[in-house]
């Protein structure tokens, strides 16, 4: 990857501030972080946001999540008894969220989405997709850099 092309920090704080929001927001829910940590997670992969993935998948090791799961969400349909129905549902969502215009969420998704979730949770679920894909725009766009190894 080339060289950072700006830091949209370093040049206007303020324009973090309601991504910032929208996060606090996320996480002060009743949401398990390990579903923010997975959907970020699967959200990024599909991006191809590197900066994203090192991250969130450091804070999801940290927060007890196996490293064995993280290995295989890119092909968690593989291993469904590695993940329960709850994550799966929003594994589905966030990746049809995340690839929005190839056929939008299917009625299928949200029927299973809406069994183990509240409204008041898929408003968070659908708020922590949106911001996770704004999040992997910011970085791939401007090309930022991760933290050497």
């Amino acid at each position: 990857m080339s060289t950072q092309r700006l830091s949209v920090y370093a040049v206007d704080p303020d324009a973090y501030s309601g991504m910032l929001a929208i996060e606090k927001y996320i996480h002060a829910g009743d949401l398990a972080p390990t579903i923010i940590h997975l959907l970020k997670i699967r959200a990024s992969q599909i991006n191809g946001c590197a900066y994203c993935l090192d991250m969130h998948a450091a804070e999801a090791r940290k927060d007890g999540v196996v490293q064995r799961r993280l290995d295989v969400l890119s092909a968690w349909r593989e291993a469904p008894s590695w993940f329960s129905e709850a994550e799966q549902a929003v594994l589905e969502l966030t990746e049809q969220v995340t690839q929005i215009g190839q056929g939008g969420v299917s009625d299928e998704v949200w029927a299973r989405v809406g069994r183990s979730y509240n409204e008041g949770q898929v408003v968070r679920l659908l708020m922590a997709i949106g911001a996770i894909n704004v999040w992997n725009r910011l970085a791939i766009a401007t090309h930022q850099e991760l933290p050497a190894l």
